[in-house]
């Protein structure tokens, strides 16, 4: 439910406003875009809880089944591998030597990693929607060359530029939803398109490019369809997130701050060693379900069962988050905890305890619920517009390099086991729990040494500085 104004935020946002309007043009280069609308709104500054409540659900309308479906295609696009391998494609283009089929799942994010960054800057500097329409077709294309791949070399390099071309979708998604929610909105929005499984792929996804171009709202200052107060009060509201909207102009000193903020390292660790189970789950599980002894289809269609398990984890793991504030840490812990029961399962149970591997296999991805509640952490702890595009790429980095290492540590010669890897998955996923509860009192402490400074949460440079949250007194972290 949305909260309603406090009086004390609204009257400083009167000051604020009227500090703008003395100006007759606004420093983006200093200030964010938002001072625009700001600046320019002569109507009535305060709202109701009700305005807000629609102008949210209308953002909701607009904005979330475009990025639910595209990561949907996304999800599947990358999930096809596992389901083509128990149907010939290891064999057909030779991926059963060594690690080549591991090898065709890790350089999938090597190409992640090259193309993230640029995308991200690009949708800075650019509208961010048509940055996104070209990456959404040029992906499509790509998607559909696989067809033309007759071996293992050729197989490599689609799967690189595939991974670089979809690279910057999830990074800019984050930006887009933290330009029009709340901190304590932002993780359930997140969760639903992190969640989603559409299948479909290739020639659709080109189709859904043009989608983008022409419906999905960018940020709150350039939405179309818009009246001028409902402008207004989409970017007023945000002013309690003290991260700002959209700025254009890239300020190396924010992206240097990435670089030496401790959270910035921890949510890059946690992402990455998150992401070490996933090599099992987007890559292994239909083979190792197959391996209790069932046919290719009925191991296709038991994989169906986890698809649901998973999207729903990762859809109820944000919305306890939106639910309950400052337990998103506590919730990463539990998230992680599943994933270790279900690696412990299917490394120490016997081959023919059926019911428990399975189990295991349709649980094993707890961890996407983490990972659905660590994007909204990290979002909502993030002011400054580019060390917020920079951080975004960094959180992607670590979900990249989890990609690619995850894979390689399920090796042909542990079939059907996987003894080492899933010990890696445990040690990893413990890891991933002790970094959140570091993450939570750490927090607490920058928290606690802001209040006994003097100075108490507020509002008054939340656009007009570009301010990063360590450079703002008043930024509060979520927990």
């Amino acid at each position: 439910m949305a909260e309603t104004p406090d009086i004390q935020n609204q009257d400083v946002l009167e000051d604020v406003v009227a500090d703008a309007k003395k100006h007759a043009e606004i420093d983006t280069v200093h200030q964010d875009e938002a001072m625009k609308v700001l600046a320019t709104y002569d109507g009535d500054p305060h709202w109701t809880e009700e305005e807000e409540k629609k102008l949210v659900w209308s953002i909701d309308k607009r904005l979330m089944p475009i990025l639910i479906a595209t990561y949907g295609l996304q999800y599947y696009d990358k999930a096809m591998l596992a389901q083509a391998a128990i149907f010939g494609l290891v064999e057909d283009l030779n991926l059963d030597v060594g690690t080549r089929y591991s090898f065709s799942a890790s350089i999938f994010y090597l190409g992640f990693i090259c193309g993230s960054t640029p995308a991200i800057l690009m949708a800075q500097r650019f509208p961010i929607e048509r940055v996104a329409t070209c990456i959404v077709f040029v992906w499509g294309i790509v998607m559909m060359a696989t067809a033309g791949c007759t071996g293992y070399a050729g197989f490599f390099a689609q799967r690189f530029f595939l991974g670089m071309v979809e690279a910057g979708v999830s990074p800019m998604f984050m930006l887009v939803v933290s330009g029009f929610y709340r901190k304590h909105e932002q993780a359930l929005r997140m969760g639903l398109w992190y969640c989603a499984m559409y299948l479909v792929a290739g020639s659709l996804t080109v189709l859904w490019s043009f989608v983008i171009y022409y419906f999905m709202p960018p940020d709150p200052i350039r939405v179309k369809g818009f009246s001028e107060r409902q402008r207004y009060i989409a970017v007023a509201r945000l002013r309690s997130n003290n991260a700002g909207v959209r700025n254009t102009h890239f300020k190396m000193a924010q992206a240097l701050e990435v670089f030496i903020d401790p959270r910035a390292w921890l949510v890059f660790a946690m992402a990455f060693l998150i992401m070490i189970a996933n090599g099992p789950v987007s890559t292994f599980i239909p083979i190792i379900i197959q391996s209790f002894g069932f046919n290719q289809l009925n191991s296709l269609l038991l994989v169906m069962p986890s698809g649901a398990i998973i999207g729903t984890i990762e859809w109820v793991a944000p919305y306890v988050c939106y639910r309950w504030q400052n337990k998103r840490t506590w919730v990463i812990v539990v998230c992680q905890s599943g994933t270790v029961l279900s690696a412990l399962l299917l490394w120490q149970l016997p081959r023919d305890a059926t019911g428990g591997l399975l189990y295991g296999a349709f649980t094993l991805a707890c961890f996407g619920g983490s990972y659905a509640v660590l994007m909204g952490l990290q979002t909502a702890n993030t002011a400054g517009y580019t060390k917020k595009s920079v951080s975004a790429s960094w959180i992607f980095l670590g979900y990249c390099l989890g990609n690619f290492v995850g894979p390689l540590l399920f090796k042909t010669e542990d079939a059907p086991v996987y003894a080492p890897g899933f010990q890696a998955v445990v040690i990893t996923s413990l890891l991933v729990a002790v970094l959140a509860v570091v993450y939570r009192y750490l927090s607490i402490w920058e928290n606690k040494k802001r209040d006994k400074g003097g100075i108490m949460e507020a509002y008054e440079h939340a656009y007009d500085d570009d301010l990063t949250d360590r450079k703002n007194p008043q930024f509060r972290y979520q927990l």
